[in-house]
């Protein structure tokens, strides 16, 4: 992944980093340290609309897991949600898959490592469905959304979709919860339809 330039004021913020999906980028925060620690800006909504994110962010959500939890892959098929995700404790493997029918990537997937140690965020714009993966002993994932959580309108992408073939870089067997547990194949799963991309740009 390469760094895409940026203007003045989002390059004081941020570097931003593209993904193999449209639309899905990693930020890396410029970070201020010294020997009683660190300073970072996690978000700047002038900032983030010269990178792209032009959406308002309504609800901010925060999970604390222990290693190999994994939770997803979670997407709401109405009152879709676009997140910012970002690990302050811990590592994770987060996943995002590209579940918009007119996109070049659709039904392609991209795995990123989010850190405490690397303070890097990563942008997953509303239709993709998102999960992770827990790396470290625990770790605190915090991301910012785009639209509130609907639980009617909540679908769950099966994890371990033999024809999506996404690599968790799994070191024994996964903790799953039963309703992720649940979560269809791709094949079977209600996607975001033709036009939606026009919607969200």
């Amino acid at each position: 992944m390469n760094a895409i330039p940026l203007t003045a004021k989002a390059k004081d913020a941020f570097q931003k980093i593209p993904t193999s999906l449209r639309g899905v980028f990693v930020l890396e925060p410029r970070v201020f340290g010294d020997e009683r620690g660190f300073f970072l800006e996690s978000f700047n909504e002038r900032a983030m609309r010269e990178l792209g994110i032009e959406e308002r962010f309504v609800q901010d959500n925060h999970s604390c897991s222990s290693r190999n939890v994994l939770r997803g892959l979670h997407y709401q098929i109405k009152h879709s949600q676009g997140k910012l995700v970002r690990v302050v404790e811990g590592e994770i493997l987060d996943v995002a898959v590209d579940l918009r029918r007119d996109s070049p990537t659709f039904a392609r997937w991209e795995a990123v490592r989010l850190s405490g140690s690397n303070k890097r965020m990563l942008w997953i714009p509303r239709g993709f469905a998102h999960g992770f993966r827990v790396i470290s002993e625990k770790a605190h994932v915090l991301y910012k959304a785009t639209d509130y959580y609907a639980p009617q309108h909540e679908r769950t992408l099966a994890w371990n979709d033999a024809d999506l073939k996404i690599d968790w870089s799994l070191d024994g067997e996964p903790i799953v919860s039963a309703k992720d547990e649940r979560g269809v194949r791709l094949v079977d799963a209600e996607t975001f339809e033709q036009g939606f991309l026009k919607t969200c740009e």
